[in-house]
């Protein structure tokens, strides 16, 4: 079979998480103009799925979307996801009848050449682009053929914040046409308990909100579904639009019985702090404002508004000035003042009589402002138990006075000393948001971009209610000395009301009986220690139930946050210590298959015409003011399975599909465990193929024998040199006797002259040997403590007619056109399995119907493949008898 050129397209994901912003998203956006019943443009869209599941904040997410062309001509069907900045895409793949296309994750360099040779045809779409103020848009399009269906599906992670006392799922729906399934649905399981589950629609009707809209919760568990029929979908009884165009809001908050919880699962621990009915510590803030000439008009208005209303709420044991920036420096006192009602009137006064003038001196307004707090502290004008912040406002660039950005931030790091947090707001876009953003990571705050629309004040005010109300400062997570790696972040400056903070790490032993975390911080009144003792048996007890959506959830949390904090110190480094920032934010990038500003992802397409790549940039918060680079592409070398195929996976069951027939054979190989068997062997190309069988741990109950299958599979290449041992915990190449040892933890391509072998984390290996076969092998991975079964493997042939008419083995015999009859169809000794007569290479067999499993694309369920099953180890089906394909090792 001739093989096709697949064109990639490449997903390049740059900027980091955005610090600005809550998690948001998915928010759909499907179809073309809507014709009745969900046709558009001859394309029904006839199913889309949002299914989030949710353990411990962590939000593991699904999206689906099939479509069906019912045109005579091929359409270009398109997929549209809009997803948080602050997630991480786990997996895309394409699925064209039936066949799919996987993406890959992989470092940016290996895509370098790709991306600049497309860049010199002019190829420069992007797949992933800025979409409003939160959220970032992934579309992908793809030629179906008429009557062909497609199926896009996209995940992703991310770790939900608590932002005001509540978490938030936000997924703004806009399907632009009727689709068929239409549905929701999420499940949140939180081993604290759910204090409070909420989930509305802005284009909600009373229809919609009694029967479409479901949502519960009861001690751990909560549910929200959002399923509305088509008729439910229409704009009224009799429009042939959608009504479902707005936002869909599900918020939710956990029992805090305790100040902190903690989780410990397969190793790995988390540490959720959050403690309430504390005394707000009194803060002292200088409000650093940008009067320059740009700010002037409505942006100087919407300040004014916001400063306004957040007088309203400072408490009377704050303390405030106010530090005005144009070409020069003025303040509103000479001091820091207490907030006192007098003292608030006139500061009211102040802030309106502000006027816009004259340039920009981001420098000596920020040091006025840092200078004023310091003496404050040092003069005792404010209360001992306070604490200071920095609130500093601008919509551009410093053009007067010191207007380097790296020496302003050397100015800035020196003056504060790490003693209390910068908050830099960049109002619009006109600045270097890059610049304010490391400006305030590296003194302990964040920054936030305001947009320039009609709520500016209220994004304003919305800042300012975040940091309103420290409980705590000085911070310190404590955990058991030599027990704990990779521990994330543990010390902070502030605790405020309504937040959380959440540290995690790996355990280092496996016989702890107890896990204690202690967390001191100072209060207003006093300085406090909370103490989380675990009992590690009792945590045991409780996993299977954690399990209730999906067992790794704090291994791959633990990942989001490293690499989060990790990419937000590589910000700021230099030299060495960037480089093993970022070394260590690629590798637990590739590790768990996250796309992160160090990796990228290349998903094959098929088309028919020539070679096309798009590609795309993941827009940072500076995409319109500074021209950004892709990072980091995927590449997808897997060319997926055609006819005919043949395969041996199970207990070890071959099948050997005849396109002639349309049918398939099937037979058993019942050896012992330890013995190595001749699967594929080529004289001409030099490839062979052996694989050792395991057995069952024992025998079942229900069996009397004990179940084998293949736990090690050898492929050889004599012409290249080159080997390749698979076994169920890892895979080691050789070339020209190098070792190469991967896990399947790995998702990883190796490619060289004449080959390609990639490695899809946990799932399948896929060798290609230039323009000849591609063999993959698939990873069965069963429960590690079960009492009978193992892990074992499958091995699956592609593109068998390019191997040579002498091919041979238990498998390679068949890759030639043979023929056989089956007739006298009776009953069998089961019912449900008649017998036949097969006469096949001048043998006539006794054959019973049956059925056996293609775990190409899902090695846990599969796909039922109906053949004629041939007793005896084959006999009479395969040339001479099944122990001539004994060989002594893999090699």
């Amino acid at each position: 079979m001739a093989s096709a050129w697949w064109p990639c397209l490449i997903l390049a994901l740059l900027s980091g998480l955005a610090a600005s912003g809550f998690p948001r998203g998915p928010f759909l956006l499907l179809g073309k103009r809507s014709l009745p019943e969900g046709v558009a443009n001859g394309v029904e869209v006839y199913s889309t799925k949002i299914n989030s599941k949710v353990t411990s904040r962590f939000a593991h997410n699904v999206v689906t979307t099939r479509a069906v062309n019912r045109a005579d001509t091929a359409k270009e069907v398109s997929f549209d996801v809009e997803l948080p900045k602050t997630a991480f895409i786990t997996n895309f793949t394409l699925t064209i009848d039936g066949v799919t296309y996987p993406g890959n994750v992989k470092e940016k360099e290996v895509a370098k050449k790709q991306y600049e040779k497309a860049v010199s045809q002019g190829k420069t779409a992007g797949l992933v682009k800025a979409s409003g103020r939160k959220l970032e848009k992934f579309t992908v399009s793809v030629n179906v053929a008429a009557g062909s269906k497609v199926t896009f599906e996209l995940t992703y992670e991310e770790l939900l914040k608590r932002h005001k006392g509540k978490y938030e799922m936000y997924l703004k729906v806009q399907p632009k046409q009727l689709i068929k399934h239409f549905e929701i649905d999420v499940d949140i399981f939180e081993p604290q308990g759910i204090s409070m589950l909420d989930a509305e629609a802005s284009f909600i009707t009373n229809d919609l909100l009694g029967s479409a809209l479901t949502k519960s919760f009861s001690g751990k568990k909560g549910h929200v579904s959002f399923k509305p029929s088509l008729d439910q979908q229409r704009s009224c009884p009799t429009c042939t639009d959608s009504l479902l165009n707005g936002d869909f809001t599900i918020t939710y908050d956990v029992n805090r019985e305790s100040p902190g919880n903690v989780q410990i699962v397969n190793g790995y621990f988390v540490h959720f702090f959050a403690p309430q009915g504390l005394p707000v510590v009194p803060k002292n803030v200088a409000f650093v404002i940008d009067i320059s000439g740009s700010m002037a008009g409505r942006k100087l208005e919407q300040t004014k508004e916001a400063l306004l209303r957040i007088l309203e709420d400072m408490k009377e044991e704050d303390y405030l000035n106010f530090i005005l920036f144009s070409g020069d420096v003025s303040t509103w006192k000479e001091h820091l003042v207490q907030a006192t009602p007098e003292n608030l009137q006139e500061a009211r006064t102040f802030v309106k009589s502000m006027e816009d003038k004259g340039m920009t001196n981001i420098n000596d307004g920020l040091l006025r402002g840092i200078s004023m707090l310091n003496k404050a502290r040092e003069e005792h004008r404010v209360p001992e138990r306070s604490t200071s912040i920095v609130i500093m406002l601008t919509d551009g660039d410093a053009n007067v006075g010191e207007s380097r950005p790296e020496k302003i931030q050397e100015n800035v790091r020196n003056a504060i000393g790490g003693k209390f947090p910068l908050y830099n707001l960049g109002f619009g876009n006109n600045l270097n948001y890059n610049f304010l953003e490391n400006m305030a990571l590296e003194n302990h705050g964040f920054a936030r971009r305001i947009y320039e629309d009609s709520d500016a004040d209220l994004q304003l005010q919305g800042f300012y209610e975040e940091v309103a109300n420290p409980l705590l400062t000085g911070v310190e997570m404590e955990y058991p000395e030599n027990a704990i790696l990779g521990l994330t972040q543990n010390t902070y400056q502030h605790f405020y009301d309504g937040s959380e903070i959440v540290v995690a790490g790996r355990l280092v032993g496996e016989d702890m009986n107890s896990f204690k975390a202690d967390v001191k911080g100072h209060g207003a009144a006093n300085d406090l220690t909370f103490t989380e003792e675990v009992d590690m048996k009792e945590m045991e007890k409780a996993l299977q139930e954690r399990d209730y959506i999906f067992g790794n959830y704090i291994e791959r949390l633990w990942a989001y946050l490293t690499i989060e904090q990790l990419l937000e110190k590589r910000k700021n480094a230099h030299g060495e210590e960037k480089e093993n920032l970022t070394a260590q934010a690629l590798d637990l990038s590739l590790k768990y298959h996250f796309v992160t500003p160090l990796t990228s992802m290349v998903v094959t397409k098929p088309e028919d015409n020539e070679d096309e790549r798009a590609i795309a940039d993941k827009p940072g918060e500076d995409a319109e003011a500074t021209p950004v680079s892709p990072a980091m592409s995927y590449l997808t070398s897997y060319q997926p399975p055609q006819n005919p195929y043949y395969y041996v996976d199970g207990d070890p069951h071959f099948i050997i599909q005849v396109p002639e027939k349309d049918d398939a054979l099937c037979f058993n190989i019942n050896e012992a465990p330890g013995t190595v068997l001749r699967l594929v062997q080529d004289p001409v190309t030099g490839l062979t193929v052996n694989g050792q069988i395991v057995g069952d741990k024992r025998s079942s109950p229900d069996s009397k024998t004990r179940k084998t299958y293949f736990g090690k599979l050898g492929i050889a290449n004599a012409q290249m040199d080159f080997q390749v041992e698979v076994t169920t915990e890892k895979i080691t190449l050789w070339n020209r006797a190098v070792p190469s040892t991967f896990s399947w933890l790995d998702t990883v391509t190796v490619t060289q002259d004449g080959l390609s072998m990639m490695i899809n984390r946990k799932k399948n290996m896929v060798v290609s040997f230039g323009d000849g076969v591609t063999f993959v092998v698939v990873l069965h991975q069963v429960w590690k403590k079960h009492p009978v079964h193992r892990d074992f493997l499958g091995f699956y042939v592609v593109d068998s007619d390019r191997m040579s008419a002498q091919t041979h083995g238990l498998l390679g015999q068949f890759f030639q056109p043979f023929d056989f009859k089956v007739s006298d169809i009776r009953p069998g000794s089961d019912p449900t399995k008649p017998d036949a007569t097969l006469v096949v290479k001048n043998h006539q067999l006794t054959v019973t119907r049956g059925s056996q499993k293609d775990y190409r694309k899902d090695a846990s369920i599969g796909t039922k493949v109906v053949c004629w099953f041939v007793h005896n180890n084959g006999e009479g089906l395969i040339d001479g008898v099944h122990t001539d394909y004994i060989v002594p090792n893999l090699f």
